[in-house]
């Protein structure tokens, strides 16, 4: 008999995050949780940490790691504080699987010192693949690593996946509910409210995510994704928008045949396959009913409004740096939208100019990652 799954959850606090801690509850008796890990959220990690009780806890900030300090001393929980750190205990720790949910370039260095240890991934995190797919492709290689894809649309190609060879796949198609303003003209995209862009028509998620779903952003950092997890150029790789959020993704064989799989707008089920990975368990997943669903829809994605999808395919086309410039452009639009200090229309500003500006470099190294990614977010301030 087995024994329990020794489980990482990086990034517990966020919407993926607190979704794996749910499941895991739900099955305590096929997993043990060993670590959780946040940047800032000092109160929820601490609810969580007395829940589960897992070996360690890492936050990024020392206001948080000094209130988890004070208020798990009688736990028998080892308290850390800092990136540096957590991929000490990634590399230094027995995990079966770690659950990498940190948003944005943050997930980077963790994802590569599991790869490094020889750990599974179940991989949540979008910006590791955009920014670094060239040297996380390598790694995987040399270290014969492994990464499951817990985004639902990228669940559903690997899922479809599943006995195939690459060799006979003519087109993946990611399905795009579109987000809150699908439909809408430049103009109208002008009026947008922070408010109304957080409001998504299908999809629960935290605030930088919803936001990229409004500016189809989340989709082509999708692309990018699919261009490294299955080894596509650019001109295999489709978007369709599918309103419903029904389909998650569509692979095309050169024979005709189109495999498609279909769920409940819900990450319970992806993370749940991630983590269960080769298995599959009974769960109580919300179940789909095609009789009440009664139709489907798709259309063109509008790339003339959403501009934000051509700036991925240049991405998956060019190479290097330009993923990493993207990225890290973006995560200063979307933050400062939030704050709002800019205009939903403004985002798309700064991301092109801060493309045009910084300097490309075709086989960037670690390094140069690190330093274009702080040399792009100092620049797009400026413009702010």
């Amino acid at each position: 008999m087995m024994g329990k799954k020794r489980v990482a959850i990086l990034g517990s606090t966020g919407s993926i995050g607190t979704q794996a801690l749910n499941i895991i509850h739900e099955f305590s008796d096929d997993f043990e949780l060993k670590l959780i890990s946040a940047n800032s959220s000092k109160e929820l990690l601490l609810k969580q940490s007395l829940f589960f009780k897992p070996n360690h806890v890492v936050v990024n900030t020392g206001d948080g790691y000094n209130y988890l300090k004070k208020n798990l001393k009688k736990n028998d929980i080892k308290v850390y504080c800092g990136n540096d750190v957590l991929c000490d205990l990634i590399e230094s720790n027995d995990f079966d699987i770690i659950l990498v949910a940190i948003v944005g370039f943050a997930a980077l260095l963790p994802t590569i010192s599991a790869i490094k240890s020889g750990k599974k991934i179940a991989l949540a995190n979008k910006e590791t693949l955009v920014v670094g797919g060239q040297i996380i492709s390598s790694l995987l290689n040399d270290y014969n690593g492994e990464i499951i894809p817990v985004d639902s649309e990228h669940s559903a190609i690997f899922q479809c996946l599943q006995g195939e060879k690459i060799s006979t796949v003519k087109n993946i198609i990611l399905t795009a509910s579109g987000g809150p303003f699908r439909g809408f003209s430049s103009k109208e995209l002008g009026d947008v409210s922070v408010e109304k862009a957080l409001k998504h028509p299908n999809w629960n998620m935290g605030n930088k995510i919803t936001i990229d779903s409004a500016t189809l952003m989340n989709k082509g950092f999708e692309l990018i994704e699919t261009k490294w997890l299955f080894n596509v150029p650019f001109n295999k790789i489709k978007v369709v928008v599918h309103p419903e959020s029904i389909i998650h993704s569509l692979v095309e064989f050169l024979d005709g045949s189109v495999i498609a799989q279909l769920g409940q707008p819900s990450m319970y089920i992806p993370i749940l396959y991630a983590l269960n990975y080769p298995k599959r368990v009974s769960s109580s997943a919300p179940k789909l009913d095609l009789v009440k669903i009664k139709s489907l829809h798709f259309e063109e994605p509008n790339k003339s409004v959403f501009k934000h999808l051509d700036f991925a395919y240049e991405a998956i086309r060019v190479g290097g740096s330009f993923g990493c410039v993207l990225n890290a452009s973006n995560e200063v639009a979307v933050s400062a939208f939030l704050n709002k200090k800019i205009r939903f229309i403004d985002m798309v500003n700064i991301i092109e100019k801060s493309l045009e500006k910084i300097t490309f470099v075709q086989n960037p190294k670690l390094e140069d990652l690190l330093e274009i990614d702080l040399e792009t977010r100092k620049f797009a301030k400026t413009i702010i």
